[in-house]
């Protein structure tokens, strides 16, 4: 009697130019019975050459590399349509680049064996479905809880703030509100401030909207921060947060927010 057919292995390439974090890989590799390590290189350039023979379903890929790093190596396949890739490195300022060259996911060293195969299961399922009809890198592990811009994986719980070459995490309960700043968005948190590469558009669809409403062209607020709501002398509103900052609040945009505080303190 003839049983299902078992789904053919996940080929993986492990690149990485520490030997014993090669060997940790393929340890963990080894406990998954349906995966087939088709080849392993210690650099760069010996990556791009396996990856471009071998044409594995996914590449295991360290960032920081002598010569050749893990991006450029993703950057000299990307006419081939490279392999789908789960980064892993010692360096979480990475992250945020990560997003930008379609990354199954991100693990940082030491890597559990937990998280390594929740990243497995993430990327058999992008297999199963085919390329680019999973998500990109929707977060950064669950236990993590990056979550990139534009996509569709519920609010997004932190945001990445990338400055100076590191990257740094605010919980998105933290922000009082958000100022626009051009074509970026400044967060307001607890009396301090920080700037951020992202628009009030983007981040207006990502954040939470049982908790953030737009009150104004140039400003979003956390309706938990909102105190007072004034009619000015002149007509037009104005918002005030806990903090005592003063934001207007445009006619437009009224509704909204009383609906929302509304919801909020029923």
């Amino acid at each position: 009697m003839s049983g299902r057919a078992r789904p053919r292995p996940l080929r993986v390439l492990v690149v990485d130019d520490e030997p014993l974090a090669r060997e940790g890989l393929l340890a963990l590799l080894a406990a998954e019975d349906d995966i087939e390590v088709v080849g392993q290189a210690g650099d760069g350039a010996t990556a791009i050459t396996a990856a471009r023979c071998l044409t594995p379903d996914l590449l295991l890929l360290d960032v920081s590399m002598p010569e050749v790093d893990g991006f450029e190596v993703l950057a000299a396949l990307g006419a081939e349509a490279p392999p789908d890739t789960i980064f892993v490195t010692a360096h979480d300022h990475y992250a945020v680049r990560a997003f930008d060259v379609n990354a199954v996911d991100y693990l940082l060293k030491p890597v559990s064996r937990e998280r390594f195969t929740k990243a497995l299961q993430r990327a058999r399922e992008r297999l199963r479905r085919g390329a680019g009809a999973t998500p990109r890198l929707v977060e950064l592990g669950r236990d993590g809880g990056l979550e990139a811009p534009g996509l569709t994986a519920g609010p997004a719980r932190r945001l990445a703030v990338r400055s100076t070459g590191r990257v740094r995490f605010v919980r998105s309960e933290a922000i009082d509100w958000i100022e626009a700043a051009d074509y970026y968005s400044r967060l307001h948190t607890g009396g301090r401030s920080v700037l951020i590469r992202e628009s009030m558009k983007s981040l207006a669809e990502r954040l939470d909207p049982r908790r953030f409403v737009r009150i104004h062209r140039s400003a979003i607020v956390n309706v938990d921060r909102v105190v007072e709501v004034q009619t000015r002398l002149h007509g037009g509103h104005t918002v005030t947060l806990g903090d005592g900052t003063r934001l207007p609040l445009s006619r437009s945009r009224r509704r909204a927010l009383k609906a929302l505080m509304g919801k909020r303190h029923s």
